[in-house]
């Protein structure tokens, strides 16, 4: 027996389908046929989600029909003031106009196993030099400090002081700019710029290994550093 659904675009007509699909998967019988095609189109667009059967119908035909068509011939469903689908529209499934794009004639004529060219080679050159630079320990950081050295009195000889501070040499030790500074009754300090490569000089190292220790300390009373900045 066929099935009458009436204005589908009300409330009314859309209450009744949905009590209809309540229990059904389908329009009618057990697969999607031009019943359910012909319901689809009197619709015009997704109903309500306060309808859920017809939602859920409504979403699976549309998923049908993009993918594979619907083919089966159904019990002769009809809408109320609309017509039945034709046959072209019912089994044909959705496909697209996209074509898939042509082959590139112009990659026979790439040769990916000829020789390397001049370009190429010195390209590579500057590669692996590159990765090699890359590959070398970065230079140590760098530090100036200004250094107080003190005599043990006004008796001692400046000029000897300093000598015997500029003649400590090492790697990543730079002497730089001196002065002789008055500290009172006499006597007098020498105020010395050095730069250290940090992870070649150890100051306190330097100050007590080389500066205060014999024979250094023969003139030398004792130093401070007054000022420490990373260059």
């Amino acid at each position: 027996m066929a099935v009458t659904f009436y204005n589908l675009s009300s409330k009314a007509g859309l209450g009744k389908l949905d009590n209809h699909l309540k229990t059904r998967s389908y329009i009618t019988g057990y697969q999607a046929s031009k019943d359910d095609i012909t319901v689809h189109a009197a619709l015009k667009g997704a109903p309500s989600s306060e309808f859920i059967n017809v939602s859920r119908w409504f979403n699976h035909i549309e998923a049908l029909l993009r993918i594979s068509g619907v083919s089966a011939e159904g019990s002769g469903v009809s809408v109320e003031g609309f017509a039945p689908v034709a046959e072209e529209s019912v089994a044909t499934p959705f496909v697209t106009d996209a074509k898939p794009a042509a082959a590139d004639d112009d990659d026979s004529d790439v040769d990916l196993f000829g020789e390397e060219t001049e370009e190429e080679k010195k390209a590579a050159e500057e590669r692996a030099a590159a990765v090699k630079a890359s590959g070398k320990k970065k230079e140590s950081g760098k530090s100036s400090i200004l250094l107080d050295v003190k005599p043990w009195d006004d008796e001692t000889d400046m000029a000897k002081l300093e000598e015997t501070v500029r003649s400590v040499q090492m790697e990543g030790l730079t002497w730089g700019m001196s002065k002789l500074v008055a500290v009172g009754y006499g006597i007098k300090k020498l105020q010395i710029m050095m730069t250290i490569v940090d992870d070649l000089v150890s100051i306190d190292s330097l100050i007590e290994d080389h500066l205060t220790s014999e024979p250094a300390n023969e003139y030398i009373q004792s130093c401070d550093i007054v000022a420490f900045n990373k260059i």
